[in-house]
């Protein structure tokens, strides 16, 4: 077939509409579509079962898109390298496009070996971006807003028609999606997850802009209300169902249908200013790789020490004595989702009131997650353990938490029904119940594993002993000006607040002990949630 064949290797990108690499390489000749499954990459420590089924399912319903349109998927099993060397040496050279992929460091090192093999072996790869991140030297922070709202104004690009596909080569026509047993991917729990693929995802945006929507700044914040009134695309954003632009450009033509004083002009200006975020966290990620391992102050490093095995394993398993906590750590192992504020919950208990350090949680987490996301959770992690120097240090309370988003108690008894017999507001603090009511009500509930005021202000004094040094001053200001907002009103965007200098967001008297966080805490909440 000859180099004027144009492989489009789908990797987080599984759409044909509003896909650059596709409609370029279709422009150029022949396509032949390609998948690989990495086996390498299944075994890492922050991917699971829950998230292999749902991309095996995302790959099914665009090998059945593209065979609509007259072509074959070829999915291959193996390492990249490999597989794209089997493929030249059966094509006789070929050009290699795909999207620019920010993934965990596992990815990134990959990406750099099929770099390398392609100028080895003279292939042509192009990466086009399907985010609004920006990768190399072009990234100038003061201007990145600005360049998001023109990417995501742009035209959406239409599924190619009339594409001359290649035939696959012989010997490489797999047989398909393999099994997640092959690859030693085990069932971790999952009982309610979102169905995978583009019509899905499709079906989720056109609900939520229609209906579900409306009462999204109110309710995002509860896991009750949550669940129907949150976007729920996090999943299908994570693997490109659909494009971030997509979305955008939805929820602008919506916004053109209300009136902006209305609740659902409020919602769709939080909506639109999240989907920002997803961008400017990812960002994050592209621009310095080692937060995924390294807080972006350094000053942090060391600061908890390795995790204590049994702290780790209560938490991760819902049993912490906290019923809040613990409730909504079970629902997220049942659902593989749950809403930013109880990410942030989940992950600040682990922080300060455990003193887990962020990167052993974190793993516990992104395996939860559905729509693990590595740009997005690494930072977020790192954010609500305190650990960026340029953020305000949050510890939530699990109880005052449980009465503000759980005011009945009735998803603490659902989730953890261990609880169930324990009325009113006890059972947000079944402690207070007397030993002969425990015994009776709830005796295989466990005690709580740590005493929540005392571990919280151990946690503060101990971040508070660090942001206090000089160093810690100059790495703020380091931070802030390689990864911080520039907050501006961009096309839509809700995000007015003036931007603090990370001098004065560094400063000893921001560290506050924050037991409440307010309404406004979610402004950095990606979206998808």
């Amino acid at each position: 077939m000859g180099s004027s064949v144009s492989v489009v290797w789908f990797k987080r990108d599984l759409r044909l509409v509003d896909h650059a690499a596709l409609t370029a390489a279709a422009a150029a000749g022949a396509v032949l579509p390609l998948v690989i499954v990495e086996p390498e990459y299944w075994r890492l420590p922050d991917v699971s079962h829950r998230q292999y089924a749902f991309l095996a399912g995302c790959i099914e319903d665009l090998a059945a898109a593209i065979a609509a349109a007259g072509g074959r998927l070829v999915v291959c099993v193996g390492a990249a390298v490999e597989v794209l060397e089997a493929l030249r040496r059966r094509l006789g050279g070929f050009a290699l496009w795909s999207h620019e992929e920010t993934g965990n460091r596992w990815t990134h090192a990959r990406d750099r070996a099929v770099r390398r093999w392609a100028r080895a072996q003279g292939v042509a790869w192009t990466e086009l971006r399907q985010f609004g991140v920006i990768r190399g030297p072009a990234l100038d922070r003061d201007r990145w807003a600005a360049q998001w709202d023109r990417m995501m104004a742009a035209p959406l690009l239409p599924q190619p028609r009339g594409i001359a596909w290649a035939a696959p080569p012989e010997g490489l026509a797999a047989a398909g999606v393999p099994a997640a047993a092959s690859l030693g991917l085990a069932p971790d729990g999952l009982r309610c997850g979102q169905a995978p693929g583009r019509a899905a995802a499709l079906a989720t945006l056109g609900s939520f802009l229609a209906t579900r929507g409306e009462d999204y700044t109110r309710a995002m914040s509860s896991p009750v209300s949550g669940e129907a009134s949150c976007s729920r695309l996090s999943p299908y954003l994570a693997h490109g169902c659909v494009s971030i632009r997509e979305a955008a450009q939805a929820a602008w033509r919506r916004q053109r249908e209300v009136p902006a004083s209305s609740r659902w002009g409020a919602a769709l200006r939080s909506f639109i200013a999240r989907l920002h975020w997803h961008c400017h966290f990812i960002q994050k990620l592209e621009a310095e790789p080692e937060a995924e391992w390294r807080p972006f102050a350094r000053i942090y490093e060391g600061m908890r020490p390795p995790a204590d095995p049994a702290r780790l394993a209560a938490w991760a398993e819902g049993r912490t004595g906290y019923p809040f906590i613990d409730a909504a750590m079970r629902y997220l192992a049942a659902q593989g989702w749950i809403n930013f504020r109880m990410r942030a919950m989940l992950m600040s208990f682990a922080s300060h009131d455990l003193f887990l350090p962020w990167q052993e949680s974190g793993l516990v987490l992104a395996r939860l997650f559905t729509d693990y996301e590595p740009g997005i959770h690494w930072p977020q992690c790192q954010m609500q353990s305190g650990e960026t120097g340029i953020n305000t240090v949050r510890v939530y309370s699990p109880v005052k938490q449980g009465h503000d988003q759980d005011p009945a108690g009735g998803f603490i008894r659902r989730h953890v029904p261990e609880l169930a017999a324990v009325a009113g507001a006890l059972v947000h603090e079944p402690w207070r119940l007397d030993a002969g009511e425990r015994a009776r009500l709830c005796p295989y509930y466990p005690a709580r594993i740590v005493i929540h005021e005392e571990a919280a202000r151990a946690a503060k004094a101990a971040l508070f002993a660090r942001r206090q040094l000089v160093e810690a001053q100059r790495e703020a200001d380091a931070v802030q000006r390689r990864h911080g907002s520039r907050r501006g009103r961009g096309r839509g965007l809700a995000l007015a607040r003036p931007q603090r200098s990370a001098r004065a967001n560094a400063a000893p008297g921001q560290l506050s002990l924050d037991l409440d966080p307010g309404p406004d805490h979610d402004q950095g909440r990606p979206a998808g949630g």
